[in-house]
């Protein structure tokens, strides 16, 4: 049976990975950006684009009639939404160290953590019942950091969210479930700032002795939409060949 799937950050990366999983399905795919550009080159057979800045409530509003008009249910809610604070330029002038740490974390809270919750929040009452899906994608810096901090916590506040969420949907039949992922090859996350000595300290952290590909990431988030998964919420599943090992 077709399904309605809605994708966050479906123009590159795991979204995109993902959004490829789903329509290979047959199912209709939705991808949302800020880039109309990136969208419009995600190569996604059938799928329907629409950009948009998730993290302003005016834009949320206008991807939810979107969603109203052309989909009505949605059966899959997946938030791949996201990236590093770290790479948004400061406003000119803006050069305290007080004054840049907001402006850090600020950014990393809006691009990991705001663009979700208010997707979610607008959506919450298309989701299919019984059987949606919501997911959320995480980071392995959620457990241990990630150097400035910010980018962590904005990644960690997903987590009580979707329990929370889980509990509420709970008795609607939809799941809420975090994929969690250690280093992923093959994104824009790093900008320039890897280099090759990084790289090989990651993939020595590993038990696998590799990185992990958006696919790898996209295989999970898929089944944790299908309905062998229908009894698995409020989990937050970690992918990151060992790295984290659990803990």
């Amino acid at each position: 049976m077709t399904r309605n799937v809605v994708i966050s950050g479906g123009g590159t990366g795991i979204g995109l990975a993902a959004a490829q999983a789903f329509a290979a399905d047959g199912d209709q795919v939705l991808l949302l950006g800020r880039r109309a550009g990136v969208l419009e080159r995600a190569e996604v057979p059938g799928a329907l684009a629409f950009p948009a800045d998730l993290a302003d409530p005016a834009e949320v509003r206008r991807v939810a009639r979107y969603v109203a008009e052309e989909l009505g249910t949605v059966d899959v809610l997946l938030n791949c939404a996201g990236g590093a604070g770290r790479l948004v330029p400061a406003p000119p002038g803006v050069d305290d160290p007080l004054d840049l740490a907001a402006h850090r974390w600020t950014a990393d809270f809006r691009l990991n953590t705001l663009t979700a919750v208010l997707l979610t929040e607008a959506l919450e009452h298309r989701l299919a019942d019984p059987g949606g899906r919501v997911l959320f994608v995480s980071s392995i810096a959620a457990y241990r950091g990630s150097g400035s901090g910010s980018y962590a916590a904005a990644k960690a506040a997903l987590h009580p969210y979707a329990h929370d969420l889980a509990r509420r949907l709970g008795p609607h039949g939809t799941t809420v479930n975090v994929v969690a992922p250690g280093y992923v090859e093959d994104t824009g996350f790093f900008g320039d700032s890897m280099d090759e000595t990084r790289r090989r300290q990651l993939i020595a952290e590993t038990s696998t002795g590799r990185p992990a590909t958006p696919g790898d990431v996209a295989a999970t988030l898929h089944w944790l939409a299908s309905p062998g998964a229908g009894h698995i919420t409020s989990q937050i599943i970690q992918v990151n060949g060992g790295a984290e090992r659990g803990h």
